[in-house]
């Protein structure tokens, strides 16, 4: 079994993420951040290191409303792939939705089949009522608007899937 371990991030992570998720931003799989909008949400990520110490992946936990997070920039370096470096991440992240009393949480992949694996489902149009749409549609952040379909973000969501999944308590 491969050494690994995933943890809350910290600042000092920062510097590490962005190399994670730079060869995404150049295959065009995930958009790219700057540094100061990953310092602005290192509270978000845990992060998997190897024994010495290197990371090898991240992921983050957006919350979106009182009972919705999405899980973004979810990175496993290539070498750990198929490793289960991802599927810890993600329990990570879901625990840390549980915690904060989410109970669903909704993603933006490329990667169908590793999410339907872990519980979540391509969804369609309206998964929010009408009021908490129109609560939503007010927020700057894009990862909202690529959750609520908006057409505006089509051009950088091209090919990927939304998916959701219920969480158990």
């Amino acid at each position: 079994m491969d050494e690994f371990t995933v943890r809350p991030a910290r600042a000092a992570d920062v510097r590490g993420i962005q190399s994670l998720l730079e060869p995404f931003v150049h295959r065009r799989i995930l958009l790219g951040k700057d540094p100061v909008v990953l310092y602005e949400a290192v509270q978000q990520f845990v992060v998997a290191e190897d024994a010495s110490g290197a990371l090898i992946g991240c992921g983050a936990l957006h919350v979106m409303w009182e009972d919705l997070g999405e899980v973004r920039t979810l990175i496993v370096a290539d070498a750990w792939l198929h490793r289960g470096v991802g599927r810890v991440i993600v329990d990570a992240l879901e625990a840390n939705a549980r915690t904060l009393g989410l109970s669903r949480l909704f993603c933006l992949t490329f990667e169908v089949d590793f999410f339907t694996r872990r519980g979540f489902s391509p969804i369609g149009e309206q998964v929010v009522d009408p009021d908490v749409y129109s609560q939503l549609v007010r927020s700057p952040d894009e990862g909202i608007a690529e959750f609520l379909d908006l057409a505006h973000v089509k051009p950088n969501t091209l090919g990927n899937t939304r998916m959701l999944k219920s969480l158990s308590r």
